[in-house]
């Protein structure tokens, strides 16, 4: 089955779950748990309708920090599962399905003032155990290079910007990083729909339960029932809101968005000590468009739960300080381009939020609704593969076994074959095999000195289900982090939108 997700494709599979056609299991929230849960089962051979009240990755997982982390973090705290369970998803995309959007990215972690020799001994250490940890996981070494020890100069080299006086070293890291986290769920959805799974966005769950749930379709305002045998709730933040028996602790992760030249143009990630908080860090994190994410904070959230969470003042203060302690010339607040926030769906637990597991659980509830909650972006495929495991255990459905640690995602290929497409880097890094068919509809640039196309705003709408200028501007692309661009790029945004009419 055509793989392409359109609003032709959408009403005509809408208007058969309205009229009672009934799926095997039914898929609640298109981040990147419930995309991967709609890929699962879709790829054991069940019927799937997988629907969202908003559009593909609009809630947590389009405010990740970009990175695929092999779990080097969790070993600090004594979370050895979780950390395994983090190298090994990290390898199954890297090398298996979704080499053209998950790729090794280095990260320097500069030995200054800020860090002792004690603590520059203990970073060593755990670098090397995070090559332990890659060794573990099966990841070649050809996909993630040994860590190295690194002269001043080599320091200053990749990342310009830093603070030289008293920089003694560095040490240089490997880990993974997603090209774009939307794009990486933008492929989990059209795979799915490539097996015949109903990707549906504009649909939102009103009542869950045994049986399927109630919605209503957000652009007509019209509600049915859609028959499902097993469903599986993937809302994330929001997932307490449709079961009961469910309890998160919201906690709000922010970054900055930087014009890359205002750090000096740094070509490798940077790892920034956050003072009397050891294993934590600040990251630097440059995106390859001439933008630069810093982040992230983590602070609990309490109260309702908004539709897109903002970044505080106070958020962005605290990450221009601590940018500010490793840098040559202080970032001004006005230097920032533009800031995001999101928020992770942990498990409520005592402690900080930071303290908080990142493992994920799945719960099921009496009348058989199945619940994924907890976890993070690496992990997003085994969260689906237990999500589902579970809905099939509860509903005794006949399904295959699970095939998803191979399975290529839509436009994955191996690196020679991606290395050896008639299109620009950037592009066949956002769209694999697809991307000279995305390079033909159009090379312009759509805001003068931003790297995204005209032909990447025709393809969001003819192939992956763009429906309005939020999809394409803060979703299928990400001009929109950055209000100035956003403005620009309209008018393009709705000639694009035009066009497919």
């Amino acid at each position: 089955m055509n793989s392409s997700l359109t609003a032709e494709r959408r009403a005509r599979e809408l208007a058969e779950l309205a009229s009672g056609t009934a799926v095997d299991v039914l898929v609640v929230g298109l981040g990147a748990t419930g995309a991967g849960v709609a890929l699962d089962a879709a790829s054991r051979g069940l019927t799937v309708a997988a629907v969202d009240a908003h559009d593909l990755a609009f809630g947590t997982s389009r405010w990740s920090s970009k990175l695929i982390h092999g779990g080097l973090r969790y070993l600090a705290s004594g979370q050895f599962a979780i950390a395994h369970e983090s190298a090994v998803e990290r390898g199954v995309l890297m090398e298996h399905t979704a080499p053209h959007l998950v790729q090794a990215q280095p990260f320097v972690l500069p030995l200054t003032p800020l860090t002792s020799r004690k603590d520059a001994a203990l970073g060593w250490a755990g670098l090397r155990a995070g090559d332990a940890l890659r060794a573990a996981a099966r990841t070649s070494r050809r996909t993630l290079p040994r860590p190295r020890r690194l002269s001043a100069v080599e320091t200053l080299q990749l990342m310009p910007g830093l603070r030289r006086e008293g920089l003694r070293a560095g040490l240089l890291s490997w880990d993974g990083k997603v090209s774009d986290d939307v794009r990486l769920v933008t492929a989990l959805a059209r795979t799915a729909a490539g097996l015949g799974a109903r990707v549906l966005t504009r649909v939102r769950a009103l009542e869950l339960g045994d049986g399927g749930a109630a919605v209503r379709d957000e652009l007509t305002g019209d509600r049915f029932a859609i028959r499902a045998r097993a469903v599986v709730n993937a809302t994330g933040v929001w997932a307490d809101g449709l079961v009961d028996g469910i309890r998160l602790r919201p906690s709000r992760g922010t970054h900055l968005v930087l014009r890359s030249a205002d750090l000096g143009g740094p070509s490798a990630g940077v790892h920034i000590p956050v003072p009397g908080h050891y294993g934590r860090f600040a990251l630097v994190l440059p995106q390859g468009d001439g933008r630069v994410y810093v982040g992230l904070t983590d602070e609990p959230v309490t109260g309702p739960v908004p539709d897109e969470p903002q970044a505080p003042e106070a958020d962005i203060g605290f990450l221009l300080d601590l940018l500010d302690s490793a840098l040559e010339k202080p970032v001004r607040r006005e230097t920032v381009a533009g800031a995001f926030a999101g928020l992770r769906p942990l498990l409520e637990a005592e402690g900080a939020s930071a303290d908080i597991s990142r493992r994920h659980a799945v719960r099921t509830s009496p009348d058989g609704v199945v619940t994924v909650v907890g976890g993070k972006l690496t992990t997003y495929r085994r969260m689906a593969q237990d999500a589902v495991d579970a809905a099939v255990a509860a509903r005794g459905l006949t399904a295959g076994a699970c095939r998803t640690t191979r399975l290529p995602l839509v436009g994955a290929a191996a690196p020679e074959r991606l290395a050896a497409l008639d299109a620009p880097w950037r592009l066949v890094r956002r769209y694999g095999t697809e991307a000279p068919a995305v390079h033909a509809l159009g090379a312009a640039p759509v805001v003068p000195g931003h790297a995204t196309t005209v032909g990447e705003l025709l393809w969001a709408v003819r192939h992956e289900g763009a429906l309005d200028e939020a999809d394409l501007l803060d979703r299928r692309t990400r001009i929109g982090l950055v209000p100035d661009d956003r403005e620009a790029a309209l008018p393009a945004a709705r000639e694009a939108l035009a066009a497919a009419l």
